[in-house]
């Protein structure tokens, strides 16, 4: 596995179809439902606590939450702040890394909001195929 301390080659050596890439670890983060919704909330609101993601995200469990919110600060792209207070506080708003991924998701979703018709058709028309064919 490779990390900060033990990849030394340039940014442009990195391939993600080329097994062992640890790009393809950062696809798969980024690329996951929660964690997309994750990142737009926080781009769109700012710096929000545990209780009101999972309130803002329909249907997420604490756990996967949890999960989500760890692994998303293990890769430098939320920062998870706890406020020594009674009761404990704690705080998660995207890093200067994390912030550099609200185009790119804002771009995303704006996609996949204007095309879910589309899909929706295909997904229906490839069903009644293969109901038909099997």
């Amino acid at each position: 596995m490779a990390t900060a301390k033990t990849v030394t080659r340039a940014t442009s050596a990195w391939d993600p179809y080329e097994r062992g890439c640890p790009s393809r670890d950062l696809l798969d983060r980024i690329g996951d439902k929660w964690s997309i919704l994750v990142l737009g909330e926080l781009a769109e609101h700012g710096t929000s606590r545990f209780s009101h993601l999972r309130k803002r995200l329909s249907g997420v469990s604490e756990k996967m939450l949890t999960q989500t919110l760890r692994g998303l600060e293990r890769d430098g792209l939320v920062l998870r702040t706890v406020h020594p207070e009674v009761p404990v506080r704690v705080e998660y708003e995207l890093t200067p890394l994390g912030v550099t991924l609200r185009e790119p998701l804002k771009a995303l979703t704006a996609w996949s909001l204007r095309h879910t018709e589309e899909v929706l058709a295909a997904r229906e028309e490839y069903d009644a195929r293969a109901g038909r064919a099997g």
